[in-house]
């Protein structure tokens, strides 16, 4: 037999003597650290979250709730008044042209009437376009207004001796 020691391999470290070690005090800051990092920028985000958008869709959210009842009521007597509304949105360069024709249950124009029309952006109250329509024919209402294309909200109200005797809301697409 021979005298032959068997060698150890050296361990694969990256320890270098000297070095700092990892201790509880450097956990703890490196724990709080990133929870103020992270907060800071859940912050920042939150900041210009409510900045951009309220979350608010109509301008006055408690006044509209207690209207409810009303709203309720006038929605009944408008479906009484069985009117046909057709419209008709043509796009000219920049410029966008809204045609609303109004019938009665009859088939009669309906006339002498204050007819609005508003395109609401769907997620922001800034961008939002309101125009009153000219009736330029019995029963024929029209306005121009300059839209970005997208997607609008267009409400359209009629009012006869101040009081709102129509009003509907249904997506369109401005191309």
């Amino acid at each position: 037999m021979s005298n032959m020691r068997r060698s150890r391999p050296e361990p694969q470290t990256d320890y270098e003597a000297g070095g700092r070690p990892l201790n509880g005090w450097k956990v703890l800051a490196m724990l709080v650290g990133f929870f103020v990092f992270v907060s800071s920028v859940n912050g920042v985000m939150i900041y210009y979250a409510i900045k951009t958008f309220s979350g608010e869709v109509v301008a006055h959210p408690y006044e509209r709730g207690l209207a409810y009842n009303r709203d309720i009521a006038q929605a009944r007597a408008q479906a009484a008044r069985d009117w046909k509304v057709d419209v008709e949105l043509t796009r000219n360069a920049d410029m966008t042209e809204i045609l609303v024709t109004a019938r009665d249950a009859n088939g009669a124009e309906i006339t002498g009437v204050e007819m609005n029309a508003a395109f609401a952006a769907p997620a922001d109250l800034s961008r939002d376009v309101r125009l009153r329509l000219e009736e330029t024919a019995p029963g024929r209402f029209a306005g121009r207004a300059a839209l970005p294309a997208g997607q609008r909200d267009l409400e359209l109200s009629a009012n006869l001796g101040g009081a709102q005797v129509f009003r509907s809301r249904n997506r369109v697409e401005v191309k």
